[in-house]
């Protein structure tokens, strides 16, 4: 499936080809809440990172966040125009890409279960569902993004 997206303001805009394109994992961690500036959750997806085609590659910047006081080698990219937080890269995983959900415009599938990770480094104030259809973990996940697509019978080839 492609996957367009972009900045809030329109300085950068993007594409890449995703086999795993349901938005199921909301992440609770400290960098996805803060980075992104959000109630709760980051959802990431997982594109092919050769098929990356960025439009206004000035305009983005990178964060690498800083866990343990040491700096991860994962590439936060955003637009530093007006801070929109648009996909994760790691080079120990090079032909990933990683891209924020909320930055992308191509309407995503609805996802048949949330999964719900890092419960352990969420605040007290940010309500998680449960219930039929909501799985938790309190740090990874049992399965990565292309087995929890492929156990549901949703990998695309």
């Amino acid at each position: 499936m492609k996957l367009s997206g972009s900045c809030h303001c329109g300085a950068v805009t993007f594409e890449m080809e995703s086999k795993t394109p349901y938005p199921y994992m909301r992440c609770y961690c400290s960098i996805c809440r803060k980075v992104g500036g959000n109630s709760g959750h980051a959802i990431n997806l997982m594109a092919e990172a050769g098929s990356l085609k960025v439009q206004g590659a000035q305009a983005k910047g990178i964060y690498n966040a800083v866990i343990d006081g040491t700096p991860s080698p994962a590439e936060r990219h955003f637009c530093r125009t007006c801070g929109s937080h648009l996909w994760v890269w790691d080079p120990r995983w090079p032909d990933l890409v990683h891209p924020h959900a909320g930055s992308l415009d191509t309407p995503l599938p609805r996802p048949p279960e949330t999964v719900h990770i890092m419960l352990a480094f969420k605040p007290d104030w940010i309500d998680v569902p449960e219930g039929p259809g909501h799985v938790h973990f309190q740090e990874y996940p049992d399965l990565s993004i292309e087995d929890w697509h492929r156990s549901k019978g949703l990998y695309e080839t």
